[in-house]
């Protein structure tokens, strides 16, 4: 009957927005078809004009019609509270309502058992892969009598709905530090030399510089020339190579500039490469004050680099012995002499910042004699969350250089 047509209102954000819909070449048909009725019968149409224009009959154009105007109130309120979600509320607005659809095939039991061996190692189920594919596991889960009989389609499809992704792994590492709480204040130790190296470079010139190797780089060597890519070409490049051994990269990333600076390419990374590496980044900058942030490798905090750090910084006084380890049983390697353990470790004095395992503090605190042209800072970075962060000790006063060694 006339004038019984649910009656259209719209916002001008709405009414732009049904426009784009209507207008839209990625939408779906009938986003694009409802958008329209909404449209039309906003331009005063009746239901029986709006069918002939979007090819429905009347009863489905008046659904259309009443629906938008029993979601008009809420779809105002998105526009007041969140009114870039409105698009997606209106999108929600002309979609289906869900549907029973046709019964299951496969029970929720099935289903959770398929994914269970989903996570399971496949060697234990005497498949000689290290990781799971759709085709081994569906021919798994028929073998163990979970189902009769699944295509590999729809145990992808299981998949991909619990977001399981057996094909896929990451590498991790897990902290050495027992103590959650001691764990997240040396955490945010260390980040705080990070989220403070802006400021230091802008005021004081401060170089903050994280440090690392990449080891066993193959020194490969191409056996000919690429050959450049020309029309109805690609590249191309050479099968064949010669060996030239490995090599061992050491680089640091500014983390202020985000530049590489000073990249030393060696074939080790034993105790003198990594000293000269630092000597030679610390010539760039000699008057400057410098902070390098690296993770707890033994030569990072060796006895060649505290010396130098020291005769650097000014410090006279007595360093200590360096601690001899033996890696045997009860301590004691066989066929190896072991002399008399030094009665102190290395030391620095108290003007120095030092980053130490808390069972295993390789410097101890003596008092100051002179004061230091410079004043040294060594100290760690985690890596991921798996290195054992140390505890950061604050210096006790300022000097005109900085020389920040974490280890």
């Amino acid at each position: 009957m006339p004038g019984t047509a649910a009656k259209i209102r719209v916002s001008e954000k709405q009414l732009e927005l049904l426009e784009q819909l209507a207008a839209s070449r990625s939408a779906s048909k009938a986003t694009i078809q409802r958008a329209t009725i909404v449209l039309l019968g906003f331009k005063g149409l009746l239901n029986q004009e709006i069918a002939g224009e979007v090819g429905l009959d009347r009863q489905q154009v008046g659904v259309w019609r009443r629906r938008w105007r029993d979601s008009w109130a809420s779809l105002c309120l998105w526009e007041c509270t969140e009114p870039r979600r409105l698009r997606e509320a209106m999108e929600d607005l002309f979609a289906d309502a869900p549907r029973s659809g046709a019964p299951p095939t496969f029970t929720a039991e099935q289903v959770t058992q398929i994914l269970a061996v989903a996570c399971e190692d496949p060697n234990l189920s005497g498949r000689p892969i290290n990781r799971w594919t759709h085709w081994e596991l569906t021919e798994e889960v028929i073998k163990r009598g979970i189902v009769d009989k699944i295509s590999v389609a729809q145990v992808g499809r299981y998949l991909l709905e619990a977001v399981t992704q057996p094909h896929r792994s990451k590498m991790w590492l897990n902290t050495r530090e027992k103590d959650p709480e001691k764990f997240q204040q040396e955490v945010e130790n260390v980040c705080r030399t990070y989220l403070e190296a802006p400021a230091k470079f802008a005021a004081e010139g401060t170089h903050t510089v994280s440090v690392d190797e990449a080891t066993a780089l193959q020194a490969n060597e191409r056996r000919a020339p690429d050959k450049p890519t020309l029309p109805g070409s690609v590249a191309k490049q050479e099968f064949e190579y010669t060996r030239h051994g490995t090599t061992t990269l050491t680089a640091g990333l500014h983390v202020v500039t985000g530049q590489i600076i000073s990249p030393t390419l060696e074939s080790t990374r034993t105790e003198p490469e990594f000293l000269g590496h630092i000597q030679r980044t610390v010539s760039m900058d000699p008057l400057a004050n410098w902070t390098f942030v690296v993770d707890c490798l033994n030569t990072h905090s060796s006895e060649s680099l505290v010396t130098w750090v020291a005769a650097e910084c000014g410090i006279t006084d007595d360093l200590g012995k360096k601690k001899i380890r033996n890696s045997g049983v009860d301590g004691i390697t066989p066929e190896i002499p072991v002399g008399p353990e030094p009665s102190h470790t290395i030391r620095l004095p108290p003007e120095t910042q030092f980053v130490a395992e808390s069972n295993r503090n390789h410097i101890r605190h003596h008092p100051s004699k002179v004061s230091p042209r410079r004043k040294l800072q060594v100290g760690c970075r985690p890596r991921v969350s798996t290195e054992r962060v140390h505890h950061l000790l604050q210096p006790n006063h300022g000097a005109p250089v900085q020389l920040d060694v974490h280890r």
